[in-house]
């Protein structure tokens, strides 16, 4: 254990770099099946927000990642079932039912996707006016400086 670590958890013959190892190559690869398509967000919370240069690029980076995740993708979805004996029974079942909330699911799903549209548009709208209402203020200081000076 080195003099700086606090503690370390551990199993004997456990391999956890394997198990890192593991996991790591399945979430690449279900990120290449699209599966984590919608991680805009969570993209914006990793991100080394010591890049940003400030407050406006940060709300930048924001409102990119919420355009990008806005919309819920209301496509239809394969359902898959990975038992294997009793895969069989469920997965029709599943289908069934599937087919049987579907009406009331796209109606939900179009609701979100009109209220995220209008919220999205709302932040934009705001945003913007507050970033002219401040670049007219920054003038007309610049202005008055200007006049103080003479």
């Amino acid at each position: 254990m080195a003099d700086n670590d606090i503690f370390r958890i551990g199993a004997g013959d456990l391999d956890a770099e394997a198990i890192v190892r593991e996991i790591r190559e399945k979430v690449k690869a279900k990120r290449e099946q699209g599966l984590y398509a919608d991680s805009g967000l969570a993209r914006a919370e990793r991100y080394n927000l010591d890049n940003l240069d400030d407050d406006e690029d940060f709300l930048d980076f924001y409102l990119e990642a919420l355009r990008e995740c806005a919309t819920v993708d209301i496509s239809d979805f394969p359902i898959v079932e990975r038992r294997k004996g009793l895969g069989l029974l469920l997965k029709p079942v599943k289908k069934a039912i599937w087919g049987l909330l579907r009406f009331y699911t796209y109606r939900l799903w179009s609701q979100q996707n009109e209220v995220n549209g209008l919220l999205l548009s709302a932040i934009e709208a705001s945003e913007r006016r507050r970033r002219e209402q401040a670049r007219r203020l920054e003038s007309r200081i610049a202005a008055l400086e200007g006049i103080g000076k003479e």
